[in-house]
């Protein structure tokens, strides 16, 4: 069984999003074959590991990639960024993008 992260309070409230922080810099608007937008930020790396949804692989500490997220999520800003996600640039790219249900 894995361990606990010290570094988060698990009985704490959960911290607010602040959209403008996490959607300031370079966001791009992108849309999928099924019509469906999305907003794509390139990061240079992050210090803990994501799993990218396209191959089910680690993305690395320090690798660069991308964050996605609903760009017309029915709940608003706060729910899209909520369910974004850390892609690997090469799978979104090439096209192992998320269906989305309506």
């Amino acid at each position: 069984m894995a361990r606990r992260s010290r570094k988060r309070d698990y009985g704490g409230e959960h911290p607010e999003l602040d959209v403008d922080s996490l959607t300031r810099g370079w966001v791009r608007r992108e849309s999928t074959d099924d019509g469906h937008a999305w907003q794509t930020r390139s990061v240079g790396g992050s210090d803990k590991p994501y799993r990218c949804p396209g191959c089910d692989q680690m993305i690395a500490p320090g690798t660069p990639h991308l964050v996605v997220w609903p760009a017309d999520h029915l709940l608003g800003d706060d729910a899209a960024l909520a369910d974004r996600r850390h892609w690997h640039t090469s799978c979104w790219r090439a096209g192992r993008r998320p269906t989305r249900r309506r």
